[in-house]
């Protein structure tokens, strides 16, 4: 299986990320309400946001994941934690499926976290799911992150947790 990153044009790429959003798989997403046109408002602020980039991940040239990462210090996370060089925050969504693959979801994060690491300026991974997400949870893990504790967003009671490159790599046998 190949995956790799494109970055995602906000005018070309709503119709095709809208399902997905709006799917109710995708309920942590809160964009469940959403109809195109927020979709394509959304996603061109982000490409307009200096701190924030989305990228739509192709699974042997196939679109099937929405990625986002983002600079902690400036967005999201602002006066929630204590950021670091190096820290980037991220999220991910799969495409939701009626043909599921075992195991698929955590190809996906795997090499989410691979592409986020690349950059060798990336020194950690930062999310904030909401804590009631335990399927994230354990995909997170699963990759070397490490929970560090809750904390209140506007939106929701996240779960703020960390990943280095080498937690990555001893979880994952990854060489980076």
């Amino acid at each position: 299986m190949n995956i790799r990153f494109r970055p995602l044009d906000p005018a070309k790429d709503a119709e095709l990320i809208h399902p997905w959003v709006t799917h109710p798989k995708a309920a942590f997403w809160m964009m469940q309400d959403a109809d195109l046109e927020d979709v394509e408002r959304e996603y061109t602020a982000f490409a307009a946001n200096p701190y924030h980039e989305a990228f739509i991940g192709l699974v042997d040239e196939v679109p099937a994941i929405l990625m986002e990462r983002y600079d902690p210090s400036q967005l999201e996370l602002v006066g929630l934690y204590e950021p670091r060089p190096g820290d980037v925050g991220m999220h991910f969504l799969v495409a939701p499926t009626d043909t599921p693959v075992h195991g698929f979801t955590r190809t996906v994060i795997t090499a989410v976290m691979r592409e986020l690491f690349a950059d060798p300026a990336t020194a950690r991974v930062v999310v904030e799911p909401d804590v009631r997400n335990t399927a994230v949870h354990a995909l997170n893990e699963a990759v070397g992150f490490v929970p560090e504790l809750e904390i209140s967003k506007p939106e929701k009671r996240a779960l703020l947790s960390f990943c280095t490159r080498e937690q990555f790599e001893a979880a994952t046998g990854a060489a980076i």
